[in-house]
């Protein structure tokens, strides 16, 4: 039984990554993203109010987040370990996790931390955007993204460091590469 967080900046392949070890471990991976996707599109109240912020270029409030991620945690299939992507970016997300997790009595085994040289990262998600056409993923705004990510993920990363329980991984090399450094660094045979 794992509980486990994967974070990661933009491009280091957490996505893919939190696929395998769901898949090798047994586990249900939950991706705040598809989260709030799936209460946009049922049109729950949360994804209702979600879809305001979304729309508008804004980040979802932590209050509308928290309420997601509290009642997705709640579900049947993470009673025997999840890997919990996107979530949480804060330390008031942080807090509101370990509340979730005590009231239903579990506990977070790991962090897995994705480490990648930025100059990489840039390289690899101009060429995702060529490939997929997105004109909108330039250098500028993806140098943001990396921005915020190591504003918000740097008082994240510090909170589980002070509880033993960050792990980091290399996510630059090919994907079966990382995946292997993964389950290694997670003592995980096959």
């Amino acid at each position: 039984m794992t509980r486990m967080l994967i974070i990661g900046p933009p491009g280091s392949g957490k996505g893919t990554q939190a696929s395998r070890i769901s898949e090798r471990l047994g586990v249900v991976a939950i991706s705040t993203g598809d989260i709030f996707r799936e209460n946009v599109k049922n049109e729950t109240p949360l994804g209702v109010e979600a879809k305001k912020y979304m729309d508008a270029g804004d980040f979802v409030p932590d209050s509308v987040t928290n309420s997601m991620v509290r009642a997705r945690l709640t579900e049947d299939d993470v009673q025997d370990g999840f890997l919990l992507d996107g979530y949480p970016r804060t330390a008031a997300q942080v807090t509101e996790l370990d509340d979730i997790l005590q009231q239903n009595d579990l506990t977070l085994d790991v962090v897995l931390q994705l480490t990648a040289d930025d100059e990489e990262l840039v390289r690899r998600l101009l060429g995702r955007a060529r490939l997929d056409g997105r004109t909108d993923d330039n250098e500028v705004v993806i140098r943001h993204r990396l921005d915020l990510y190591h504003e918000q993920t740097e008082v994240v990363v510090s909170q589980y460091e002070a509880r033993g329980i960050v792990t980091r991984v290399d996510g630059i090399g090919a994907i079966d590469e990382v995946t292997e450094r993964v389950m290694s660094a997670l003592k995980v045979t096959q």
